[in-house]
Formats: structure tokens, sequence, C-alpha cells
């Protein structure tokens, strides 16, 4: 029997609340800004919130955190919804901060009723000098003295849109000595005449995130909030606005983000990729981005169960992308299947093979006996890889050779008999015979070989385009290092090579995952048309990085 697999500590909080009878049920929230698209450290967030949800038979809800309307679209809502439903995960509920901008303005009121919010005419400098350093307490300025008539009247014009940007906030009245800078009278309206893409033009105020995360959280009801690390100096504020404004207590809990070798994170950088166009988009295949792991042919249940793995910690780490790759390998090598891809075709010819074809049965995927056979046409000329022959080979060398003897993978056994070359004395192919008695599956011939090689016959090879993508970054932490992170951009991140495939691989579909014999997994692009085949790598079929490393 397997051991049962301990609870994270976020789980374990939930089962203690749940025992004690705190919540009769639990619910989540997702709450993505739509500034960007998705990426892998999304990923685990959707995984551990919406995983809550369906453990303890609560409720997730989608929240898009909509409050800057200078940075956010629709085109991102959009992106956020598909990569939430392609993981496999449905929300409760699907709100938008913007839909409590009217309820969130009835809460700043209220601060200023009570004396815990003022209108602040200074500018953002000077209100950073004010607020002093973690080692200097800050200062209160004049305008911290206004009434409350005064500020309420203030804020209703600001709301009315009679200020510029900048001119004034409103700012929560707490203590300017705090050691926590989050804690010296925070801003929590900022001024932004900004067309917004759900509100349009009816708000020129907007409420700042600490604002409007907890009430939002508390508006739903949510029981457990789960952020990144960087939110834990936050908590207290999110714990001040619920308490001050004696609203449901939703509780804020923190966990550790998500960090993986050889790519960056960050929304800001990755943007940056796209918008200098070191990549073709936010889906390029070599994005950290779920749009882009899809397009490369990532199954959702391969990253499920990479976070999975990964677990839930309280201290940031660095998690190696070979891990996401194996997980990625593991469930290919279950679901893809088997095709066979010559990348530089050498020509053989059969001598000894009758001039007519024949159709050879080939597993589909032998992880998978559902997955019936397909035929493969076989004839005296065939191509195998170049590098699968030599002339004068060392020892121990099992592939072609002049006097050696191969098998083709479902096919026959051959053995080389003469090498062709050009006038240059360049090898162009080979001329071999077949042993009519070895076909697979029916081999009585007796004779035992050491390799086996992929090959597609000559005459119904189709042409395809192959994109070999690599790792985007030649350093394991390219958000750290010094200078610009751009710099450290794997030049080599993209080969486009030339392919002959054998012709099922026609009937190829975007949802379809391959594993070309003795290269690696594969998926045919967004960008194929019925003329072009256009195919991407998706992994290797062996960590071909750890060999890099033990060289160096």
């Amino acid at each position: 029997m397997s051991e049962e697999k301990s609870l994270n500590f976020i789980e374990e909080i939930i089962e203690e609340h749940l025992k004690e009878g705190k919540y009769q049920s639990i619910l989540t929230r997702f709450p993505p800004e739509p500034n960007g698209y998705l990426h892998i450290g999304h990923a685990k967030s959707i995984c551990l919130n919406f995983g809550l949800g369906i453990k303890y038979n609560g409720k997730t809800n989608l929240r898009f955190d909509d409050t800057n309307p200078v940075t956010e679209d629709t085109e991102y809502v959009d992106s956020i919804k598909e990569d939430i439903q392609w993981l496999g995960f449905n929300w409760a509920n699907e709100f938008y901060a913007s839909d409590y901008f009217d309820k969130l303005y009835e809460f700043a009121v209220t601060l200023i009723k009570k004396g815990l919010a003022y209108v602040d005419d200074s500018t953002s400098e000077e209100i950073a000098a004010q607020k002093g350093s973690p080692t200097q307490p800050g200062t209160r300025n004049i305008y911290a003295e206004r009434t409350i008539e005064e500020n309420l009247q203030l804020f209703e014009e600001m709301k009315a849109g009679k200020y510029t940007d900048g001119e004034k906030v409103l700012r929560a009245k707490i203590d300017m000595t705090d050691p926590n800078m989050h804690m010296r009278d925070p801003i929590i309206y900022r001024i932004k005449h900004a067309h917004h893409h759900r509100t349009e033009d009816k708000w020129c105020i907007y409420p700042m995130y600490d604002f409007a995360h907890g009430q939002s959280d508390s508006i739903e009801n949510i029981t457990h909030s789960i952020c990144t690390l960087e939110f834990i100096p936050h908590r207290p504020l999110y714990d001040w606005c619920i308490e001050k404004l004696e609203i449901f207590p939703s509780r804020q809990y923190e966990f550790a983000r998500l960090n993986l070798t050889y790519t960056v994170m960050s929304k800001r950088k990755l943007l940056q990729l796209v918008n200098e166009e070191h990549v073709t988009g936010w889906d390029d295949p070599r994005m950290p981005t779920i749009s882009g792991m899809r397009r490369r042919g990532y199954a959702a249940a391969s990253i499920r169960d990479f976070c999975d793995r990964i677990g839930i910690a309280k201290r940031d780490n660095l998690i190696d992308v070979s891990l996401l790759e194996f997980c990625v390998r593991e469930h290919l090598n279950k679901v893809a299947y088997r095709r066979m891809v010559v990348f530089d075709p050498l020509k053989i010819t059969i001598t000894n093979y009758p001039e007519s074809k024949e159709l050879l049965p080939s597993e589909n995927n032998p992880e998978d006996i559902t997955s019936g056979n397909r035929e493969m046409p076989f004839s005296k000329e065939i191509l195998i890889e170049r590098d699968d022959f030599m002339e004068n080979p060392p020892k121990k060398y099992f592939r072609l050779a002049p006097g050696q003897m191969v098998r083709l993978k479902s096919a026959y056994i051959i053995k080389c008999e003469e090498v062709v070359k050009d006038a240059e004395g360049n090898i162009t192919g080979a001329k071999c015979t077949y042993i009519p008695k070895s076909k697979s599956g029916s081999d009585t011939s007796g004779i035992s070989v050491k390799g086996t090689l992929h090959w597609v016959n000559a005459a119904d090879a189709v042409e395809i385009e192959v994109r070999e993508y690599d790792r985007l970054f030649k350093v394991e932490n390219p958000g750290v290092e010094e200078g610009d992170f751009k710099d450290y951009i794997n030049a080599n991140s993209l080969k486009i090579v030339k392919g002959f495939a054998e012709p099922s691989i026609l009937s190829a579909t975007t949802k379809d995952r391959f594993q070309f014999l003795r290269k690696g997994y594969y998926c045919l692009d967004k960008d194929s048309t019925a003329e072009k085949f256009i195919f991407n790598r998706t992994v290797t079929l062996k960590d071909a990085w750890a060999k890099e490393v033990k060289k160096g």
C-alpha cells in the first residue's frame, strides 16, 4: 500500500477550521489582474485554489482584479478564462473588482466618516518622503488635519472629476510610526482619467489593490484568501480595513510562489519579450505562459502533475525546469502516437526487394493497447537518417555499415552491400539486401541484430517543417543576473529543420501528440496549412541539458 500523502500547511489550516466549525464550507478565489497572459506560476495558484475547493467540497470564484484601467484589456480576460478551463477547472462565479466599485466607494466614505481616511494634496514624491524609512518613522502633513466634512466633500469632488490625475489621493489614517511601511497612512484611492474595459468612463477614481482586495474577498465571503509570500507585509492592512469596516472577516494566507529555472516569471519582463519581438507573441512555445506551453504540446495533466509534485511551501525556492519536462515526458509516453520521421535523409535501395509495395502494420503506441495500428508503406527505396550510416564504423557500432545488418522498425532486417557516392566522393546512399523471412511480427529468419532504425518509404515521404524549441535563456536564473535579463537570451532557442514523415502524418490535428521515434515529442502547430505541415518539438526524449551540465 502506498503511503497517504501528507497535508500541506494550508490544508492543515482548513481541516482545523472545518473541524472546529469555523466554516461550514470553504470558498477560495483566484484573482488575476487582466494585464497579461497567465504563466506557469499562475498555474500553481490555480491548481491550489481550485484544488482546495474540489478537495473540501467547497467552491472557487474567479475574480478579475481590474482596478488599473491603463494596463488591462478584454483580450487578457478571455485568455485567462481559456487557460483556467484548459487546465481542467471551472469557477463557481465570475466576478470583477469593478463589480464592487460602488460598494468600495461606500467603504471609503465609511472610513472618512469614522475619521480613518483623509484626502491628501501632496505629490507622490512628498508622500514617499513623509513616509520615512524602515528605520525612521514617518510624519503626517497638514492635510491629515482636514475635517470629516471637508474630506467627504473633496472625495466626492474627486469622484465627480473635478481634479486631474495625481492632484489628490485618499489615504487611510493609521499610524505613521508603524514599523510596517504599508501601514503608514497608505493610499487607498487615486485619480485616473482612463477608459475602463468594463465600466467605460463612469469612474475617474480607482481603488488601490490593497483596498480592493480584502473588501472584495469580504463581499464574496471568501474564507481562505491565498496569496504569495510577497503579500505578507500587506496582511495587516487587509485585516485593518476589514476590522474598521466591520465586514465579513476574510483571512489571508501566504505560500511560496513558483520560481522556475531558465525562465522569467515577471509579467513586465514577459511583456518586454513580446513587445521587443524576442518571441513571436504571448503563446510563443518558448514562453512560460500557459498558452505557450499549450501550443508547444504540454498537456494540462502534465502541468497539474508538476504543480502537485512541487507542493506548497512557506519559503521561496528555485524549481528545476527539468522536473516539469519529466512530467511532460511521463504523460506523453502514455498518450503520444508513434510516428517515423527522418530529418537528414540518406536513400537506401533494397536491391532484392520486388518492384511492388506492401503495407506493414506498426503500433500507434506500445504503452496503450487500445491505440491500434497504422499501416506503413514499404518498398525497395527508403530513407534513413544519415547519422545511422557509417562507411568506416568504430567497434560496437550497431547501426548500418558495409557488411552489417540492422532491423528496420516494424519491417525487415537489411544488410548493407555497397556504399553509393557521387563524383566528388560524397556518400549519397547505400545498396542493401533484405531478409524476406525477417518480417517483424513473423520473423523466422533466426538472425539476431543489435540495431533497430526508423525509416520512411521514399515515394510516400511527406515533407514537414519542424521547429526545434529549446530553453529561452542560457542561465539558470536570468531574473537575478547582473545587467539586462535579455542579455541572457539563448540565441539557439529555435532551430527550424526539414523532416520527411510517414504518410499517416497527413491526418494529424493540433489536438494530437506524437513521438517521432528516437527524436522526441511533437505536436502540430496552429501555423500549419494544407500545403505545409509545421510541428513543434514539445520536449526531447531525454534530458539533453543534464548532459551539457555534466560536460561543463
